[in-house]
């Protein structure tokens, strides 16, 4: 294994696991804190309670530190650490029966893109503040299954490709877009009601 000499903020996740394996611990501080926030916004929009999320991060972290050398580079880092996550808050949300709510502020271009016109902010027609909207669309996003709606989060939150989001759920590629396309149409079948009756309360 070639001799790493750059330092912890410019290593890459592939040296920073080697210096790990070396035993330099501030490597694996850098690598886990390089996550640490699109960790927490996947727990967070699969869990929608805060203190929940921060529990299945802390699970997750311990649960990849845990069995860390077993990684074995076959995904990112990144898509693999996710994919812990993403486990530790499903098992916590059973575990505790809650029921499930995702809050998505901002969708990325694609996806509000394929919920036009209804998820247009800049509509004046609409009525719906913006704290209406997002209430709208939690309402909306806990109705969805639990694979589309974790497979939409991925992707939709923590920006993650189609193959990234494939390597996470360990799925193929087709099943992603498929999970996709079916979470999108259920989203507008919601959305339209629910903003109808919006509309009319406020008018």
């Amino acid at each position: 294994m070639p001799v790493v000499t750059v330092g912890p903020q410019q290593a890459s996740d592939e040296e920073l696991l080697a210096l790990w394996s070396r035993g330099e611990r501030p490597a694996l501080d850098e690598l886990f804190g390089r996550y640490r926030s699109v960790a927490y916004r996947v727990a967070y929009r699969l869990l929608g309670n805060e203190a929940d999320a921060l529990d299945a991060v802390q699970d997750g972290f311990i649960k990849a530190l845990t069995h860390l050398r077993n990684f074995q580079g076959r995904s990112t880092f990144k898509t693999w650490l996710l994919r812990v996550v993403s486990n530790a808050s499903l098992d916590l949300g059973r575990q505790r029966r809650r029921r499930e709510a995702i809050r998505i502020d901002v969708l990325v271009a694609g996806e509000r893109e394929s919920l036009e016109p209804l998820l247009r902010e800049d509509n004046p027609g609409t009525g719906l503040e913006q704290a209406d909207f997002r209430r709208l669309l939690d309402a909306a996003l806990a109705r969805l299954p639990e694979p589309q709606r974790r497979t939409f989060v991925l992707h939709a939150e923590a920006e993650l490709s189609y193959r990234e989001v494939a390597d996470v759920l360990e799925i193929s590629i087709g099943t992603v877009m498929s999970r996709l396309y079916y979470a999108r149409q259920k989203l507008r079948a919601y959305l339209e009601p629910l903003v109808h009756d919006s509309m009319a309360k406020n008018s």
